[in-house]
């Protein structure tokens, strides 16, 4: 049974050892995700894996091709010491119509600009999303991939059969869930999100239990 939420994108499973995360998730799954492309200016670099539909797995971490990004890296990838997911993204059929809405039931998704990466090929991808990072990792941030060809297209899969989460306090997390439209069963304990996934090597689960 595949299992995306309501609008899902992708979820995102930050590491600081790409190539050791990326040949784990191999090992365990008998899938190898697909490269990604460089993030420049911020310096990552991505792996993908698709969930099925139009939802990906991204796993992102330090790119040793670039020595120094421009400017500060991404708070998250400065405080790892293991894989964690640490986001994930939904994909309203309208992204500013969907800020303006969350911000009238009181949350603020925060501020849209635009990113980009290029694929091993050369593709240039460019996106819009919104920059508001909530404190918990639970609550997604929104995307818009305008004409650019979605990244889930030819991914190898391992589908996506569970996302869950857990929050010391799940109470507060379900009213900025509810105004982007989405939801996530959340049940109470430490802060993380957790996914299974469908592969020839039978369900794995990623994240903590």
């Amino acid at each position: 049974m595949n299992a995306l939420p309501a609008l899902l994108d992708h979820l995102v499973l930050a590491t600081p050892d790409l190539a050791a995360t990326v040949a784990d998730f191999t090992r365990r799954t008998g899938v190898a995700p697909a490269p990604g492309g460089s993030h420049l200016g911020s310096g990552t670099r991505n792996h993908l894996v698709g969930l099925g539909g139009t939802g990906y797995l991204e796993i992102i971490g330090p790119d040793p091709d670039q020595s120094l990004p421009d400017g500060p890296r991404p708070a998250w990838l400065e405080r790892l010491t293991a894989p964690r997911f640490v986001s994930w993204a939904i994909r309203p059929p309208d992204l500013d119509a969907a800020v303006l809405a969350a911000r009238a039931r009181g949350h603020d998704p925060g501020a849209v600009r635009p990113m980009s990466r290029r694929r091993p090929d050369g593709t240039l991808l460019e996106w819009r999303l919104t920059d508001g990072v909530h404190p918990s990792g639970l609550v997604p941030f929104l995307i818009d991939w305008g004409t650019t060809p979605h990244p889930s297209a030819g991914l190898p899969a391992t589908p996506l059969l569970a996302l869950t989460a857990t929050a010391p306090d799940p109470a507060g997390i379900r009213p900025p869930l509810s105004a982007l439209g989405t939801a996530l069963p959340l049940t109470a304990g430490p802060t993380g999100l957790c996914c299974t996934v469908d592969t020839p090597r039978g369900p794995v689960s990623l994240g903590p239990p």
